[in-house]
């Protein structure tokens, strides 16, 4: 049964206090046209999730659509710095920071994958985290030995952008594949945006093909581009100056027009 629908529809699954997960890493496999039509519908009050985000973060904190991010990593990285609008969203309070380690953040999708509550850790012990953010700690039953519990987070919505992607939802990632694999399973409903539909016989001739299989697939959109301008490997590189221009923006209201988006914030 195909799953295709446009973007618009996909994204309207998305409710207000929802929490979002989005797939790839800082500026590599971003699922922008997502993010963008997030902006466009007019949603607010989610809690965003990744283990390293960037774009998505600051677009979505200068249209005032966030209350929470859930990240070991915010920041662009190299030339372009940190994320303007999430850090001025934190600062005034607008936005809750829960700040883990890229690690942490996996185990938490890790303990909704496997329907627990909470999963152990040990690497965080020592951290002014475990204050800072209200992490909990548990003692193990069988060597009494004290971890932090990382609570387990189940995303209402994930959006993943792929290279490649059947009407059924089978999609092939070229390139690393960061945490997708992990996001795809721990989300109540999975979004794939696409470069590329391919025929289901490009992965009926070879199911290894498929790194997300169709059956944790809510729906796949064809959205050639979907990621600038963040880069996707073997399609596009990132797009400085487009990036620049949301960067440059003295308000929120120029830096969402500089990425398309007119009349975004609200």
């Amino acid at each position: 049964m195909s799953k295709l629908m446009d973007l618009s529809a996909a994204v309207a699954m998305v409710q207000d206090g929802d929490t979002v997960a989005f797939g790839g890493n800082v500026l590599y496999r971003s699922p922008v046209g997502a993010v963008k039509e997030l902006i466009r519908q007019g949603r607010k009050e989610l809690h965003l999730v990744k283990t390293a985000i960037a774009y998505e973060a600051d677009l979505l904190c200068a249209a005032g659509a966030v209350k929470a991010v859930t990240a070991g990593f915010v920041g662009y990285e190299g030339e372009f710095g940190l994320c303007r609008w999430y850090r001025k969203g934190v600062e005034s309070g607008a936005v809750r920071a829960y700040e883990n380690a890229c690690y942490s953040v996996i185990t938490a999708l890790r303990g909704a994958i496997y329907g627990v509550p909470f999963l152990p850790i040990r690497g965080m012990k020592g951290s002014d985290l475990l204050d800072a953010v209200g992490f909990k700690s548990v003692t193990c039953p069988y060597t009494g030995e004290e971890l932090v519990a990382i609570q387990a987070i189940a995303p209402d919505v994930a959006f993943l952008h792929v290279q490649e992607a059947d009407e059924d939802g089978n999609a092939c990632i070229i390139g690393p594949s960061y945490e997708d694999m992990t996001i795809a399973r721990a989300a109540k409903k999975l979004v794939l945006t696409a470069e590329e539909i391919v025929p289901g016989s490009y992965f009926a001739e070879d199911p290894h093909r498929a790194d997300i299989p169709a059956v944790v697939t809510t729906a796949v959109v064809h959205l050639p581009g979907g990621a600038r301008p963040c880069a996707v490997s073997g399609c596009y590189d990132v797009d400085r100056e487009e990036l620049r221009a949301f960067l440059d923006g003295k308000t929120p209201e120029a830096a969402l027009a500089a990425a398309g988006i007119e009349g975004g914030k609200h």
